[in-house]
């Protein structure tokens, strides 16, 4: 099977992107997965998958759990499904996930001084090249800069401080001083859902700084965004879109209707299957525009 560096420069060849859509449990992992399996079934085109786990979401789950499932799930089945160590913030956390497995791993140095995201970042770089050449495998390594605000929440307004964005002079500086494998620029996104609406993606600040740094970009904060902005982006360079935000409000959605509905049932697995309805539901419908698949 193709390696996680692989598709995604083959999503850049075809211009499509690789969705990533974070877990806390079981039921998102199933809901993803499943939203996958019936994409590649009903369009005859294998739909690669990156599974997300944040520093609070990976304490949840456990890092050997989630590497194990992965793993599983793609020796098994043969099916291109990668798991990545989002929104890390120091080396140490970094490690603990690359020394566990992680396909993939993001060293959030962006609320940090420049100078400082770089140290760090390029201490990350260094170790994950070292695990890889001696463990036989490979390993990403994406970085972050342009403060896109955080937490995968629903926000009243956008966070002070948060959309500034990165300037192509930016994203090739750091990118040179760093050997990172992927960057996430901040591009007009913000984590997390804005009740009073969300900025539109510059789609001709990614093509610069793809065309200046060479890197596979990433856009996160994809919550909430309009479809346009995510054909518009994509086309211009983005090639892994994150998604977390509003699989959560599914969720919550479905999981509350759910216990309304049935207020005498106590089986876990019954009351949790709509909620992996709608997970599935929603990654199923990103994935297709991700893809361009009608």
């Amino acid at each position: 099977m193709k390696t996680l560096r692989e598709y995604v420069h083959e999503a850049q060849d075809k211009g499509v992107a690789i969705g990533h859509f974070n877990i806390s449990n079981l039921e998102g992992l199933h809901g993803i997965y499943n939203a996958a399996k019936k994409l590649t079934t009903d369009s005859g085109i294998t739909i690669p998958v990156i599974i997300g786990l944040s520093e609070g979401e990976e304490d949840f789950v456990g890092r050997a759990e989630a590497v194990g499932m992965i793993k599983q799930i793609r020796e098994t089945d043969q099916y291109p499904i990668f798991l990545n160590a989002d929104h890390h913030y120091s080396f140490e956390r970094a490690k603990l996930a690359i020394d566990s497995g992680f396909d993939a791993v993001i060293i959030d140095g962006a609320d940090k001084p420049h100078a400082e995201n770089i140290t760090m970042t390029k201490q990350v770089v260094e170790y994950a090249r070292s695990v890889a050449q001696f463990e036989n495998r490979d390993i990403l390594v994406e970085a972050e800069i342009g403060y896109i605000g955080s937490g995968s929440n629903i926000k009243e307004t956008i966070p002070e401080g948060a959309g500034i964005k990165t300037t192509p002079e930016e994203a090739k500086e750091f990118a040179d001083a760093t050997g990172i494998d992927m960057l996430a620029p901040s591009v007009g996104s913000i984590h997390g859902l804005i009740k009073s609406g969300k900025p539109h993606i510059d789609a001709e600040l990614v093509a610069e700084i793809k065309k200046v740094t060479g890197l596979p970009l990433v856009l996160h904060g994809g919550s909430g965004l309009r479809d346009e902005d995510f054909t518009n982006g994509i086309k211009a360079g983005i090639a892994i879109v994150h998604i977390n935000t509003e699989i959560r409000v599914a969720f919550d959605e479905a999981l509350k209707q759910s216990i309304t509905e049935h207020p005498n049932e106590v089986a876990p697995y019954k009351l949790l299957q709509p909620a992996v309805d709608a997970i599935q539901a929603v990654v199923y419908d990103r994935l297709k525009l991700f893809n361009h698949i009608q």
